[in-house]
């Protein structure tokens, strides 16, 4: 599921549709294009399976096949929601579609337009002849009357044309600064989720379907058993969500027991070697976070043992002195970094970031409304590939690594193991070959 812009409804759509194949028995997979962690939230709900992320560049060709070719062996469908327009971004939704002949349906918006949506349609279906575009969909259509002008005007086109769906409150999904809203937010979601399969299942996209064969793609994973022994406590809840699943098959891959906790209602840590806490949302729970003593505690007693704290993005904004929300009230956090994050009105960074070590690489990607000021000498700086300039740092404390990167571990599992683990990463080497294409260079 592509389409020409941003905010055209792929997630509603990509989410309705797998409820509605799930709604009749069938085991669904779906997969989201690009770093996002917001959408998969709202995919995952709908379809009843986890989602992973395909990126040729952060996730890698070969990974991308290993994914797809073990969906393949489980599933009934296997859908992808795309990322921004058809065409934009190095490595864009059609780079993917490409490379793995996947079939390319469109879904439009016609909130401010009729008839030319489907000269949309054949500017979508034409730009690159390599490209298997077969069918678009109008979406948020106003009334009975505006969808027979677009169905009406459908035969001119030289693009099938799928069908329409019509606007609705229901078919609305929430937002925020980093996008929609996660799943676990929505309320209404299932009843959302109901009405948009009633939707679709009135349009021909059930029956745009193509069947594929993936080649046999079963690279050998390097890593297993690394993590043997090793409990790793990952922060999870409302503040603290934003992982991707591969990392999590990535460390239990290495053999680490995973255990999971909620720095918003829990008052103990569990036992473990390393605690992780990723990105999220923890400037909305600033008060809640401040109050819970016993876990600001906990995390600072399992610091001064000796033991290691890995963080990312919002994780890192927990690690600091004070974060500073959008009407400019600040908390106190666990100071186990000296610093502030002060919530910003604009974007402060996004995009891909690469941490080079030698030979090796280590990619993933920042998204971040915040702006810290970090009293501690950056250990690492990350590059941004194709661009100038430096990149998000990695900062290191005693028993601390912190960055505002998201790292997607299986592009470079020794280097990720060093993360967690607090080992050397100047020092850190594989004899694995290079997995990834450099799009930034193509």
């Amino acid at each position: 599921m592509s389409s020409s812009a941003s905010n055209q409804g792929k997630t509603y759509v990509t989410a309705s549709l797998a409820y509605l194949l799930r709604s009749q028995g069938k085991q669904v997979r779906v997969f989201k294009t690009g770093p996002d962690y917001l959408d998969p939230t709202i995919l995952e709900f709908a379809s009843g399976n986890p989602v992973y992320q395909l990126d040729l560049w952060m996730t890698g060709e070969e990974e991308c096949a290993r994914l797809l070719q073990e969906a393949a062996g489980v599933a009934d469908f296997i859908l992808i929601e795309g990322v921004m327009g058809l065409f934009d971004g190095i490595p864009s939704t059609a780079e993917l579609a490409k490379t793995f002949a996947l079939p390319v349906v469109g879904i439009l918006n016609a909130g401010a337009l009729a008839q030319t949506i489907h000269a949309i349609s054949h500017g979508l279906a034409s730009y690159d002849s390599e490209l298997n575009y077969v069918g678009s969909v109008a979406n948020s259509v106003a009334s009975e009357r505006h969808a027979a002008m677009i169905r009406d005007s459908s035969a001119t086109g030289k693009v099938p044309f799928l069908g329409c769906i019509m606007r609705a409150e229901q078919s609305t999904l929430p937002a925020r600064h980093l996008g929609l809203v996660q799943a676990s937010e929505i309320g209404d979601l299932e009843q959302v989720l109901q009405h948009g399969a009633s939707q679709v299942s009135a349009t021909s996209l059930p029956q745009a379907f193509k069947d594929i064969t993936f080649e046999n793609s079963s690279p050998e994973l390097e890593g297993e058993g690394w993590l043997k022994n090793m409990r790793i406590a990952i922060a999870r809840d409302a503040a603290f969500s934003f992982i991707y699943n591969a990392n999590i098959d990535a460390m239990q891959h290495m053999g680490a027991t995973l255990i999971f906790f909620s720095p918003l209602t829990d008052e103990s840590l569990p036992e473990a070697d390393c605690v992780y806490i990723p990105g999220g949302y923890p400037e909305l729970h600033l008060e809640k976070l401040a109050a819970n003593s016993a876990m600001l505690a906990a995390l600072k007693e399992h610091n001064a043992s000796g033991k290691h704290i890995y963080a990312e993005c919002g994780g890192l904004m927990y690690l600091l002195t004070e974060i500073v929300d959008a009407q400019g009230k600040g908390q106190q956090m666990l100071n186990l970094l000296p610093g502030t994050a002060v919530m910003q009105k604009r974007l402060q960074s996004l995009g891909y970031q690469q941490l080079v070590i030698g030979s090796q690489t280590l990619r993933g990607h920042t998204f971040h409304y915040s702006a810290s000021n970090i009293k501690v000498a950056p250990h690492l700086v990350a590059s941004r590939p194709g661009l100038e300039g430096a990149g998000e740092a990695l900062y290191r404390a005693p028993g601390i690594y912190a960055s505002y990167t998201h790292f997607y571990f299986p592009s470079n599992l020794r280097l990720a193991k060093a993360l967690l683990t607090g080992g050397h990463l100047s020092e850190a080497r594989t004899t694995a070959a290079a997995r990834h294409q450099s799009w930034s260079e193509s």
